[in-house]
């Protein structure tokens, strides 16, 4: 085989269900994640100090109900509509947590503890129900429903993570935000060098974006009296929704966000192997795999 013919045989294509409803898990993924989940901080805490809370949040609750109502009239992944749910969550998963805190008076100890146990019993549901909590698997309406309530727990508990972390524990904005950004290398760390579940390794860090944005985004927006920057969270919110937009504008035209790539080592094909078929049966990567219409 020669060089060229090894090479190519190293990129196959992906197995991806026609019906999945949800992205790749890529590096444009975790870093439009985060970018949602700074968002989402400074756009709900502008929204209450702007105007009443409680019209705050209603209109928070009805954006994320439409956007909902978009994700779910698609019956493939369509780019836009599922960042668009995603950043409703974010606004409404930050607006239900401190519901709780503000509006209650609840610790942030209780309602941490309150929304893991939330995000625990939505697991054990989807396993018990389904049999995996893999996100490969998003691609029928009640996988689909288990997902999009597991993404809003885990904001609502990351948002109440983060505010324990900042305002009883001490650390700071910054200091929690520098913390979280350790802690999200665990799952990494873990899965790529100590075997760790895939499944455990992707929530682990998919609950942790949620303080690790919101507190940088915090620590940019609030007054220095408050420990921040004092940029204000009405700037943060427009240029992190930019951002956004270009993140996703980028994956809809490229489809980076329906590329499968390989997590271990590349291994070439059998050369009796036909179009498509790795050595050991597992797909690697494509070279550009667009997302089905």
């Amino acid at each position: 085989m020669s060089r060229g013919e090894l090479r190519a045989a190293r990129w196959v294509a992906p197995r991806r269900h026609p019906l999945t409803k949800v992205p790749e898990v890529t590096a444009y993924f975790w870093i439009t994640k985060v970018l949602t989940t700074g968002m989402g901080e400074a756009t709900s805490d502008y929204l209450v100090h702007r105007f009443s809370p409680e019209i705050a949040v209603v209109a928070g609750f009805t954006a994320f109900v439409a956007a909902m109502a978009l994700q779910f009239s698609f019956r493939r992944y369509n780019t836009w509509a599922y960042w668009l749910a995603v950043v409703m969550v974010a606004v409404f998963g930050t607006m239900a947590a401190d519901v709780l805190h503000v509006g209650l008076g609840i610790p942030y100890a209780v309602s941490t503890a309150f929304y893991a146990v939330v995000l625990a019993v939505i697991f054990v549901l989807w396993y018990r129900s389904e049999g995996t909590l893999s996100i490969h698997s998003i691609y029928t309406r009640r996988r689909e429903v288990f997902y999009w309530a597991t993404v809003l727990a885990t904001f609502a508990l990351g948002t109440a993570a983060g505010d324990l972390t900042a305002k009883v524990v001490g650390l700071g904005y910054l200091g929690s935000g520098v913390m979280f950004a350790v802690v999200i290398a665990i799952p990494y760390v873990g899965y790529r060098w100590f075997g760790l579940n895939p499944i455990v390794a992707f929530w682990f860090a998919y609950i942790v974006t949620r303080p690790l944005g919101a507190s940088f985004a915090d620590w940019l927006a609030w007054p220095p009296g408050a420990g921040g920057l004092g940029l204000g969270h009405g700037v943060v919110s427009l240029v992190s929704t930019l951002i956004i937009i270009g993140f996703v504008g980028y994956m809809a035209v490229s489809g980076q966000d329906v590329m499968v790539r390989s997590t271990g080592p590349r291994t070439p094909a059998r050369p009796d192997a036909g179009p498509g078929v790795a050595a050991a049966g597992r797909p690697l990567q494509s070279g550009r795999h667009r997302r089905p219409d």
